[in-house]
């Protein structure tokens, strides 16, 4: 493993075609639908993320222990899966996921007739499920305002229960792209359900195999954006994206508009185009937060001010990503402040440092949010392998468009 990355860019000039992984949030909901069809189903272009490929091996495993690293999707989707499907398992992960809070969906579960144990603190990984017995409760109150994903484990397990799942979301709604995103292909493996205001209604029934083809990865595609955005001259083609996508982070095509990327689709993706970007910005991020990172590293490379909300679930990441951001963005000249509760404000400042180096925290985000800085001067970034996560190929596609790479042993 190499323990740091430098990168720069020879012209500035980006152009080709770039072939994006598939999606793991597309990938790892389809897989668990297609587990608790009971059927094979036929999944083509699933994501090379460690993510999905560990749900994939997870699934199919009869040890007693399962580990689910430091993913997030496969922790609170495999807790649900087990406690449907009657499974004993014992559930943990990397110190980080264990420090990462699931009472939210454990008391949901439980209420539904889910036998689960906390091993070590209440609240928290590891866990161990004993069983499932329905008490015939099928009404259940979750908070909302967290994390969409203990709402989607929630639903893709809802059609098996004998009376059906009928979910009342209290708060603000995190994420909800996500869960529109989850019904939307249960829908696909014949499964109906209706979300009416804060209420989502999921009739008992019975998941049908199918073909099933995973789109390509939107948040992948945000690191793109960035760097066309910050290239002197930039056109750039990413394959396999589509107009009307299931995935909330195609809010990029409308937030990047302002920061100076047009997005033109075309039949095999979407080609971007470098335009006129806005000095002063200001986006919520509550439907899409895993685009939060990207943005606030572009902004302060452009030295555009930039002003965010619904932020929330960003504390509870494979780090606490609004501290990680802090820290890195002073290296910048920068600070991203919390003027009022849940509003944030980063102001540009001037590029000073011949060489900008970041940490990662562990986080792939982190990595490829802050690499297309390399647009502007020399860019070193800590634990590369952290990519892996989501964007395994990343890297190699960097050196597709003219990015030099050093690796440190």
């Amino acid at each position: 493993m190499s323990k740091n990355v430098t990168i720069t860019h020879p012209t500035g000039i980006l152009k080709g075609s770039i072939q994006l992984p598939a999606s793991k949030s597309e990938a790892n909901r389809a897989l668990i639908i297609a587990a608790l069809s009971g059927e094979e189903a036929e999944i083509h272009n699933l994501s090379e993320a460690n993510d999905t490929q560990l749900l994939q091996k997870l699934l199919k495993s009869a040890d007693e222990t399962i580990d689910a690293e430091d993913a997030g999707t496969v922790m609170r989707f495999l807790t649900a899966y087990y406690a449907i499907t009657g499974q004993k398992k014992t559930l943990t992960g990397t110190e980080r996921m264990c420090q990462r809070p699931i009472k939210v969906l454990v008391e949901a579960l439980r209420e539904l007739g889910a036998s689960i144990d906390y091993l070590k603190e209440d609240g928290y990984p590891p866990l161990k499920l004993n069983g499932f017995t329905s008490n015939g409760n099928g009404k259940l109150k979750v908070r909302s305002d967290i994390s969409s994903q203990y709402i989607s484990a929630l639903l893709m397990i809802g059609p098996l229960l004998p009376t059906g799942l009928e979910l009342e979301l209290d708060g603000k709604i995190s994420s909800r792209p996500y869960i529109e995103m989850t019904l939307a292909l249960m829908q696909q493996f014949g499964v109906t359900a209706d979300f009416t205001e804060n209420i989502i209604r999921v009739p008992a029934q019975k998941y049908k195999p199918v073909v099933f083809s995973v789109e390509s990865d939107w948040s992948a595609a945000s690191y793109w954006y960035s760097m066309v955005a910050l290239a002197r001259e930039a056109d750039i083609t990413l394959l396999g994206l589509k107009e009307g996508s299931l995935q909330g982070d195609n809010a990029i095509v409308e937030i990047m508009s302002r920061l100076g990327v047009y997005t033109e689709f075309v039949p095999n993706g979407i080609r971007l185009i470098k335009e006129h970007q806005e000095k002063k910005v200001a986006f919520d991020f509550s439907d899409c937060p895993d685009l939060a990172q990207t943005i606030v590293a572009l902004c302060a490379g452009l030295g555009v001010t930039l002003e965010m909300t619904g932020l929330e679930s960003l504390r509870i990441k494979e780090t606490d990503r609004i501290q990680a951001l802090q820290i890195e963005v002073l290296s910048m000249n920068t600070s991203l402040e919390e003027i009022t509760p849940g509003v944030f404000r980063m102001e540009p400042g001037i590029l000073t440092s011949k060489e900008l180096t970041f940490r990662t925290y562990q986080d792939h985000r982190m990595a490829m949010a802050f690499a297309p800085l390399a647009l502007l001067q020399p860019v070193t970034i800590q634990e590369p392998e952290v990519v892996r996560k989501s964007y395994p190929s990343f890297w190699k596609d960097l050196e597709k468009a003219g990015f030099d790479l050093i690796f440190d042993a």
